[in-house]
């Protein structure tokens, strides 16, 4: 069933304008067709299309379905954006298809790229989460002074991923099960050592992400995934007994 995003179907019948085209022009859905709408805020709507034009397109909502986020902690990536913008997409699709709950953009003494349009980025979060079908939109906060992010608040787990000398520990080991996490990467120069020093100062633990060296994207992605791959083993009894069976053979 087709999926559109409707944010604010609860003050209006009518699906957005480039929703509608889609609908209507790309897809030539007619009117009495079943489709499934999401405002993005936890909720899928199931309804009909009541009036369909090439420019509007009207729904009759016939159930309200609620989806509670399908992982229980929160997860702020927050990386500094590379040059190239395909790669800064790819990030912002891929960890949407996995899960995530907010993605802010750095702005770092070595970034590549001191803006972003954030418009791009959020249709890119709509269509992922309408693939992987989730009803709940990920929070994009646009460029912003890595300095002044840093001073924040978040309740939960902050990390940084560098790559200088020092005093490192794996996020596998660092990260507590459960736990918020908001984990900062930087851009292919990596932060600079007074970044690191003042992000220690204000709270994050400095983690390794493993001896490769992996670019932005990859390494936002990878801190992504491994907080789910920690939290899926601890919740899940199917992994656990598959763990019980590998250590007996």
């Amino acid at each position: 069933m087709h999926i559109f995003y409707t944010p604010d179907i609860l003050q209006t019948s009518e699906l957005p304008s480039e929703e509608a085209q889609h609908c209507t022009r790309v897809l030539r859905l007619k009117e009495g067709t079943e489709i499934l709408l999401t405002d993005g805020k936890g909720h899928f709507f199931k309804a009909t299309i009541a009036l369909a034009s090439p420019k509007h397109c009207k729904v009759e909502i016939l159930e309200t379905i609620s989806q509670p986020l399908l992982w229980q902690n929160q997860i702020h990536i927050a990386m500094a954006p590379t040059k190239n913008m395909d790669r800064n997409e790819w990030f912002a699709e891929k960890a949407t298809e996995i899960g995530v709950n907010q993605i802010t953009f750095l702005n770092c003494r070595y970034s590549e790229r001191k803006e972003i349009k954030s418009e791009r980025i959020e249709k890119i979060l709509i269509s992922a989460m309408k693939q992987s079908q989730k009803a709940t939109l990920p929070q994009l906060q646009s460029m912003i002074d890595f300095n002044k992010f840093i001073t924040q608040d978040f309740a939960g787990q902050k990390f940084i991923a560098h790559c200088h000398p020092g005093e490192k520990i794996h996020l596998t080991s660092a990260y507590k099960k459960g736990e918020n996490a908001l984990i900062l990467v930087g851009p292919e120069g990596d932060f600079s050592e007074e970044e690191v020093s003042m992000a220690i100062k204000n709270g994050f633990q400095p983690i390794s992400l493993g001896e490769s060296r992996l670019r932005t994207e990859t390494a936002a992605l990878m801190a992504c995934q491994t907080i789910h791959i920690i939290n899926l083993i601890s919740m899940c009894p199917m992994c656990l007994c598959v763990s019980k069976k590998e250590n007996k053979l």
